[in-house]
């Protein structure tokens, strides 16, 4: 999955709750809390609240392992999610806080449900009536986006967040570990024909897994990665680093040096980047 937004929220209310070192979201509303990139976030998990369902295994995962958090739930339905959706914006809109944005996010990949381009429909017709000047953002592994239903879902949102952590493959299944065939040529293919209308996420980091070296701040991972990037031309780059445990222990943040040299890096090619340390 990508990574839901800091888990500081109203009260510690509705959060989430730890096996162990792994956070497990509830199911389907989560928070609202506190982003650093997004503000005031309510959280959308369309997976199952006591587990992991996800197209990527990736070994910073902050909701672990997919072999160790396999759900016994089923996914929410689109008319759960509808329902608990409005009852928190309903509260909300009574009792505070306002939200920013309102994030698909959770224990998993949210556009893997089979009824992702009717609930996304669904949440705008909701911030529209509760709070029109709030975002909808969806953040995504980018593995679905070859169907058209979830790229024309993709479309209609206001911060389409997609995941691409480097282009180089063999590192992409160290450290993502796709589910089957990935491909990077197709991933960027389908990137660029959002022409602009999507925000490329990047996790840098260091340290190693089962003895194999996952560092990609050097140059070796960079600059391809930007050239990549400068070809989809997104209206944003966010680069972030680790910033909650990880189910693997010899995995390390990024420093803040090394993501500020990739951020101007970003710059220079004419992008916008925000930076998360």
């Amino acid at each position: 999955m990508l990574r839901a937004p800091s888990l500081r929220g109203r009260n510690g209310e509705g959060l989430h709750h730890r096996h162990s070192m792994t956070v497990i979201y509830p199911s389907p509303i989560f928070g609202p809390v506190h982003s650093r990139r997004l503000g005031v976030s309510l959280g959308i998990n369309l997976m199952p609240g006591d587990g992991k369902i996800c197209t990527f295994d990736c070994v910073y995962c902050e909701c672990g392992f997919n072999k160790d958090f396999r759900p016994r739930q089923p996914r929410p339905t689109r008319e759960e999610v509808s329902r608990a959706l409005e009852a928190r914006l309903q509260d909300m809109k009574q009792n505070g806080p306002a939200p920013d944005v309102l994030t698909f996010a959770g224990n998993g990949e949210p556009t893997a449900h089979p009824h992702f381009t009717a609930i996304i429909g669904d949440t705008l017709a909701l911030r529209d009536h509760y709070f029109p000047q709030a975002k909808v953002s969806v953040l995504s592994n980018s593995t679905f986006i070859h169907r058209q239903d979830v790229f024309d879902a993709l479309c209609r949102v206001d911060n389409n967040i997609l995941k691409l952590d480097t282009v180089d493959e063999d590192y992409i299944r160290r450290l993502d570990r796709p589910a089957g065939r990935y491909s990077v040529d197709d991933i960027v293919a389908r990137m660029k024909a959002f022409g602009g209308r999507c925000i490329v996420q990047t996790m840098f980091l260091k340290g190693s897994y089962l003895g194999q070296d996952l560092d990609n701040t050097g140059d070796r991972y960079v600059l391809p990665w930007l050239a990549r990037v400068k070809d989809i031309a997104p209206r944003q780059v966010m680069i972030y680093t680790i910033d909650r445990e990880t189910p693997d222990h010899d995995l390390a943040k990024a420093a803040p040096e090394e993501l500020d040299r990739i951020a101007a890096l970003v710059r220079g090619a004419g992008l916008d980047v925000s930076v998360s340390y």
